[in-house]
């Protein structure tokens, strides 16, 4: 009966957080565009998508952004994470605890703070301020993925690897990346699936020249819901859905 209940309350949850993505999916498939009754199957707002240039023109900024933004988060979050684990020094638990303050802490915030921060460095608002932005929100994800990782590592190996002569360069080239692989490719897919999907900071820091897939379908949004944004959001939650699903397959390969 314990077991039945658990199973019943998690099947709840479930089906709370997934019914409604679950509707839109199917209702990209209607072949109606305003009525939310079914006129049958179809895949009119697929091909209309498709055909849309100014959406494929958002994907490609979004893909490059983040490309990019999960590609540095996760070379600088990996360096953060190792220094935090194999060093001592004075702050290093303060520096580990902001990084969980940083995850904590809401969107709007952030979005707000950095936008007064390039206000103030007056970096113009367009791709750069995008890519920094992005970069900053996914460092404390990767340096949260890679630390548990190097936190399961026998600590002897690295004592080993001294006692043999090897330097700092060498452990890290020889054998603290390649045991860390699962973890940086999991930490990069899920720096690129935040980055894809995140709207709050970008709406902040976006400018007017470099559109990205979030805020167009925000904007689109605005203005009715539409069959079309079914059909691309329908896809943008299968990309990220496999993504996800490829990070955390590769975050449980024990070292």
């Amino acid at each position: 009966m314990k077991n039945l209940s658990t199973s019943s309350y998690l099947t709840s949850i479930y089906l709370f957080f997934y019914i409604p993505i679950i509707i839109l999916i199917i209702y990209s498939f209607n072949n109606a565009q305003y009525s939310l009754l079914w006129h049958g199957f179809s895949l009119r707002w697929y091909q209309e998508l498709f055909a849309d240039t100014e959406l494929w023109v958002a994907a490609g900024n979004t893909f490059i952004l983040g490309i990019s933004a999960a590609t540095i988060a996760m070379c600088l979050g990996a360096l953060a994470a190792i220094s935090l684990y194999r060093y001592q020094f004075f702050g290093r638990q303060l520096l580990y605890g902001l990084i969980f303050i940083l995850i904590l802490s809401p969107d709007i915030v952030m979005g707000i703070s950095l936008l007064i921060l390039f206000t103030f460095g007056k970096i113009k608002l367009g791709y750069w301020s995008l890519l920094l932005a992005h970069i900053t929100f996914c460092i404390p994800y990767v340096v949260v993925t890679v630390y548990s990782r190097m936190a399961s590592f026998d600590e002897y190996i690295f004592e080993a690897a001294r006692d043999l002569g090897a330097k700092d360069t060498i452990i890290l080239k020889r054998i603290i990346l390649p045991l860390l692989w699962p973890a940086l490719f999991a930490s990069w897919l899920l720096s690129f699936t935040l980055s894809i999907d995140d709207v709050i900071i970008s709406y902040f820091v976006a400018g007017p020249d470099f559109e990205i897939l979030p805020l167009k379908i925000y904007s689109m949004v605005r203005l009715g819901v539409k069959p079309e944004i079914n059909a691309l959001c329908a896809i943008t939650f299968a990309i990220t859905l496999v993504l996800v699903i490829i990070s955390q397959c590769v975050a449980r390969k024990k070292p």
